[in-house]
């Protein structure tokens, strides 16, 4: 595992995000699509709970102890409860990227973790250290294609009468 390129990449998508949402309107930011799914807001917000709350703390407790208990995470309740797409979205950012800085740099301070250390997961099975580092760069590229479709389907959206067809498929 090329454990330097997975924590850059960490490092990295502090910056990327908040250039990918730099201004966005508050409106569009609770923009929701007609289908269903979380708005940009939503989206963001998640990724700032998720730093603190699931990837990094339980990361923590594998490398620490790998048979303690995992504390319970989950993110459509968390949407729903923490009202989300009532937030803002600079706001968002801001304790994404706080956290983002603080969970990479206690995974540059790390000396020779082994990640091969394994916590049984009662309905994904065995995870290890390693899968849970590589699980959360991929964590990041998922919501970032997230966030890109929202923008794409504002887009649409805005375009009225005129279509994106040009531009080429979502697909």
């Amino acid at each position: 595992m090329n454990v330097e390129s997975l924590i850059g990449r960490l490092d990295r998508f502090a910056e990327a995000l908040p250039a990918v949402v730099a201004g966005i309107p508050g409106a569009d930011a609770r923009w929701r699509p007609p289908e269903g799914g979380w708005s940009i807001l939503e989206i963001v917000t998640h990724l700032a709970d998720e730093e603190v709350e699931d990837f990094p703390a339980r990361l923590k407790l594998t490398l620490r102890d790998p048979e303690l208990e995992w504390p319970p995470v989950d993110p459509e309740e968390s949407a729903v409860q923490r009202r989300y797409n009532e937030g803002n979205l600079d706001e968002a950012v801001g304790r994404f990227v706080s956290a983002r800085r603080d969970s990479v740099k206690w995974l540059r301070g790390l000396r020779e973790p082994d990640w091969s250390i394994t916590h049984h997961h009662e309905v994904l099975g065995d995870l290890r250290a390693g899968d849970l580092l590589a699980a959360w760069v991929a964590h990041d590229a998922l919501h970032l294609r997230q966030i890109a479709r929202r923008l794409f389907q504002l887009t649409g959206r805005d375009a009225g009468e005129y279509g994106t067809a040009y531009a080429g498929s979502w697909g």
